[in-house]
């Protein structure tokens, strides 16, 4: 994993530095070097390291404030670790603190070893995979650094979703904290977290692999003991247990498998988090996983008998497909009124069946953390379909609800929550039930007329909106 290292080194501990070809400003620019480029100093010659930089293999010269010498040696060793100790908690010095880990590792006797590194070392690679994930401008910006660290082994995988990259660290190092047996409980616990994060699964893994994927993040998660953890940890722990368990309870029900069990272990975990210990940097994963929870809100729920007048009836379409009839039950012999297929999961325990018939909905959730509302009502004098997604502009995840319904202003009440390019943004709304034009809008029930007086009673005793 660690490249290995000539006796006589120098670590470039500044960004966008001119190698050039003599000692001093004016000379010809050969190449630029960044914070954690690795050099072999061969001399000095007027404030000027005369360096030859092994990823570019050249030789040149460098300002003497732009690097620091490193001993790799037994005497060295503890200073090397306590720069190490300051840069792994310093966002930004990503490339030049896997840089001195490597240097650290080269320079510490084998009995002296323990975990340490190799988790400041793997939490800095992921932190730098973050910070690089986003639209090509990002990836650019990060790109030398990426280029440095990949030198000492430290690999990314890449993946694109509605237009944006995410780039993700591989996890060797994190695999071989676990396999110490002296590694910490932190350390096993926050190399569990990195090992099984949803937004780093593969989105073109089938069926098959993708369950046994989640199969091992689950088993992987279970075998860190939480009574060892800070607050914090065991509330991230907590939190990515109860994401994880949602997709396998997704992966069973596309399955035709039961995922009752799953969908309540999501659920569990999800009520252990204590969201006040996570703090405001890590509150974002708790969103995450609120999304992720309420997505199989419906999952193993046992519908109930339709009363009618309109009745929802499922079949299968073609392969894959399942498809929805709409039927009048005071017209039981006219024609099907509308009929729909769909690739996603139908969940008939959310069916709602508005007062006097007017109209019926029902959850369709076509991917693991995407729900959306379908809405069979009457327009223009026959009946129509209309999906209402969670979000608009193709954001990451989302989901939506029927949280009730006002018949005296006929106007739908729904909450939505959705993870849009990094930010969650989550509103309750009154649509128009004609033709589901927004009326009003607001961050919370209280703040909208309707939602105090009609609001659905197991709606408001099941959503997590209203957390």
């Amino acid at each position: 994993m660690i490249l290995a290292m000539a006796a006589s080194l120098a670590i470039v501990v500044q960004d966008h530095v001119a190698l050039r070809a003599a000692p001093r400003s004016g000379a010809t620019e050969l190449t630029r070097l960044w914070q954690g480029d690795l050099l072999e100093v061969r001399g000095e010659h007027a404030g000027y390291f005369k360096v030859y930089d092994y990823r570019h293999e050249r030789g040149g010269y460098l300002r003497g404030d732009a690097a620091r010498p490193v001993e790799l040696s037994e005497a060295g060793a503890p200073e090397l670790l306590a720069v190490l100790r300051f840069l792994r908690e310093s966002p930004g010095s990503e490339a030049l603190g896997v840089s001195y880990g490597a240097a650290y590792l080269k320079a510490v006797p084998p009995r002296a070893l323990t975990a340490e590194p190799f988790a400041a070392i793997a939490e800095m690679s992921e932190r730098l995979a973050d910070r690089a994930s986003g639209n090509a401008d990002a990836l650019a910006d990060f790109a030398p650094h990426l280029e440095v660290v990949q030198q000492f082994g430290i690999h990314m995988r890449s993946f694109e979703r509605n237009g944006r990259v995410r780039l993700c660290y591989d996890g060797e190092l994190f695999r071989r904290v676990l396999t110490l047996p002296g590694a910490k409980p932190e350390e096993r616990a926050r190399a569990a977290l990195g090992l099984t994060r949803s937004d780093c699964v593969d989105p073109d893994l089938g069926p098959v692999p993708r369950a046994a994927l989640d199969a091992e993040r689950s088993a992987l998660l279970d075998r860190v003991k939480d009574s060892e953890l800070s607050p914090m940890t065991r509330s991230r722990l907590h939190a990515r247990r109860a994401g994880v368990w949602a997709s396998v309870a997704y992966e069973q029900d596309r399955s035709n498998e039961p995922a009752g069990a799953a969908a309540e272990r999501a659920m569990e975990e999800l009520l252990a988090v204590h969201p006040e210990d996570l703090g405001d940097d890590r509150r974002s994963e708790y969103l995450d996983t609120v999304l992720r929870v309420s997505a199989i809100r419906w999952v193993g729920a046992v519908a109930a008998r339709q009363v009618g007048p309109l009745m929802l009836t499922a079949a299968p379409g073609d392969p894959g497909q399942t498809c929805v009839a709409l039927t009048d039950a005071r017209q039981p012999h006219a024609a099907v009124p509308i009929r729909r297929c769909t690739y996603g999961l139908l969940r008939m325990a959310s069916i709602q069946t508005l007062p006097q018939g007017a109209a019926l909905l029902v959850a369709v959730q076509p991917l693991e953390s995407w729900r959306e509302l379908w809405v069979f009502h009457q327009r223009g004098g026959g009946w129509a379909i209309d999906v209402i997604s969670p979000g608009l502009n193709s954001p990451d995840e989302g989901y939506i609800d029927f949280a009730g319904y006002a018949p005296g202003t006929r106007r739908l009440l729904i909450a939505r929550e959705v993870r849009d390019r990094g930010r969650f943004l989550r509103s309750f709304e009154e649509l128009r039930l004609d033709d589901l034009a927004l009326v009003r809008q607001a961050s919370s029930p209280e703040l909208l007329r309707d939602f105090g007086r009609w609001q659905d009673v197991a709606w408001r005793r099941e959503t997590l909106a209203l957390r």
